[in-house]
């Protein structure tokens, strides 16, 4: 959707609930699009570090070279 500043003005209140809704709302001048009226994502938590502790288990050969690959790779 695009208004122009003076719209803008007057129905700021309207447009924040669309674009709450998920709407983009562009807002111009003489006809030429100036700015872009758009929703914030809300913040994420941090991530805490040692949470799936014990979930799962890391096999002793994760890192070891995996044959077939090598055996390809070095062809």
């Amino acid at each position: 959707m695009e208004v122009n500043i003076h719209e803008a003005k007057t129905h700021l209140s309207k447009l924040l609930q669309r674009v709450a809704l998920g709407e983009e709302v562009i807002i111009a001048k003489a006809g030429k699009p100036v700015a872009r009226l758009v929703a914030i994502k809300p913040k994420r938590a941090p991530r805490r570090i040692g949470t799936g502790k014990g979930d799962f288990v890391v096999p002793q050969d994760f890192n070891d070279p995996w044959p077939e690959f090598e055996k390809d790779f070095y062809r």
